[in-house]
């Protein structure tokens, strides 16, 4: 198994980055997340899990091994391959589907492009015991409405790298993402979030 990939970014696209290490590019499937922390040109590390198939043999990496352990886990339920499983971690933070599974909160789960009511069920059900307790409820969190102050919304950087992938300076993308801030309030969608962003740069 390779555990992990470090080396010199040497390009990122849409839903992928490519790591050289020891003279050979390797092509990493990242979510949005992961790939915003990675830079072109720079040094990089990231947790990874090497997926088999008959004819392909498929790199997806990771922020750290939480997220790695997370995304191996969710294969464990029917119907979830990598790329789904992927696209869960896209959605939400481990920590927020830890708390989506305990809750059996279908609704959380169906914000997932590719779940239904039924998928979400059967996901809640089957990892019910399988991703570790959710985490202990922050008084901070409660106290300011949701969110821990000076912690990181999960929605920010999938929102950012989104605009960058799509042309605009992170310079743009940052303060566009602080613009919708207030839109984030409840039941955040990244895809309306990031939807609403483009119209706001494109009155720029």
């Amino acid at each position: 198994m390779i555990a992990f990939l470090s080396g010199r970014v040497a390009a990122r696209t849409g839903g992928a980055a490519v790591i050289e290490v020891g003279g050979v590019g390797m092509t990493v499937h990242c979510t949005p997340a992961t790939l915003a922390g990675l830079r072109v040109g720079e040094q990089a590390t990231v947790a990874t899990s090497l997926v088999v198939r008959e004819d392909s043999l498929t790199l997806y990496g990771f922020a750290d091994d939480d997220e790695r352990d997370v995304f191996e886990r969710l294969q464990q339920a029917s119907g979830v391959g990598p790329r789904l499983a992927l696209g869960i971690l896209a959605v939400h933070t481990p920590d927020a589907l830890r708390a989506a599974v305990a809750a059996e909160d279908t609704a959380a789960l169906t914000r997932v492009p590719g779940i239904g009511p039924k998928g979400a069920q059967r996901i809640a059900l089957e990892l019910h015991d399988k991703l570790g307790p959710p985490p202990a409820a922050d008084p901070a969190v409660a106290e300011h409405g949701g969110t821990a102050v000076g912690a990181a919304a999960p929605w920010r950087p999938q929102v950012v790298s989104g605009l960058v992938n799509l042309g605009w300076s992170a310079k743009d993308a940052e303060a566009a993402a602080d613009a919708v801030a207030p839109e984030a309030a409840d039941a955040p969608d990244v895809a309306l979030l990031l939807r609403s962003a483009l119209r706001r740069l494109s009155r720029v």
